[in-house]
């Protein structure tokens, strides 16, 4: 009796002992709202609706690009060719972290509200860190661009990484370097002869960052080309009809009356 009553306790706790370990299960962190084929996650093709988990890793291709929206409220635009991992999203808490290994990502955060909240995009050689704002951050050939849309970021070099600051004084390997909406800065190897500060964003380039991370909706460019195509033949048509009257007018005009010789 008192061997089987052992074996029992002995079997209850091997169940137990492992669930007591196990993870509570995924972690949501989000929703893909928009795409563009040429889009996986973790590997696997992605679709609309797909809920994004801590740890996924987003991959767009040369034609793909990726919109999501986080559980705090917060969109992730994530262009052609493009990496990033998020490794973490707790929206009660405000804890976001954003791994980007290459690409272009666009972020507009919403304000945080909670104390010790926190949202940052990692590359290689920076950490951008905000409190509610809307940014853009792209990583190539050893660079990371950082261009601030509003409000307020704080950008620091990687141990490695050189900076200059707007008064064009070396920020060395590690000291944050603040942007205000209409800046930008670019971070680069410490070995680099070329001089990197904080400074106004060029007209063009703000708008072609916003192009390489913008997701329309399914449809909308065919809906345009249409549009476009109908233009284009409606004002042909009329052409057509104004060189016929045109023809007409000459042709009636030229015409002898009846009865001259």
């Amino acid at each position: 009796m008192l061997r089987s009553l052992l074996s029992f306790f002995l079997s209850l706790l091997l169940l137990v002992v492992p669930a007591l370990g196990a993870p509570s299960g995924d972690q949501p962190a989000g929703e893909v709202q928009r795409l563009i084929p040429d889009a996986s996650r973790n590997a696997h093709p992605l679709a609309v609706k797909d809920t994004l988990q801590w740890n996924d890793l987003l991959k767009t291709n040369a034609k793909g690009r990726v919109r999501a929206g986080l559980t705090d409220g917060s969109i992730l635009s994530l262009g052609s060719n493009s990496e990033l991992k998020v490794v973490q999203h707790d929206a009660s808490s405000q804890q976001t972290l954003l791994e980007m290994n290459y690409g272009k990502l666009r972020n507009q955060v919403v304000k945080m509200t909670q104390p010790g909240g926190k949202y940052e995009v990692k590359t290689p050689n920076a950490v951008i860190g905000v409190i509610g704002t809307d940014f853009y951050v792209a990583y190539a050939n050893n660079r990371t661009t950082v261009i601030c849309y509003e409000g307020q970021l704080v950008v620091t070099p990687a141990p490695g990484a050189q900076a200059v600051d707007s008064n064009n004084a070396s920020a060395g390997t590690s000291a944050a370097i603040t942007l205000i909406a209409g800046q930008m800065i670019v971070i680069g190897p410490k070995d680099q002869a070329v001089a990197y500060q904080a400074i106004s964003v060029p007209p063009a380039t703000m708008q072609a960052s916003m192009h390489d991370t913008d997701v329309p909706v399914q449809g909308e460019k065919s809906h345009q080309a249409r549009s476009h195509r109908t233009k284009i033949a409606v004002i042909t048509a009329l052409l057509a009809t104004a060189g016929l009257t045109v023809a007409l007018t000459q042709i009636n005009s030229s015409s002898k009356p009846c009865g001259c010789k």
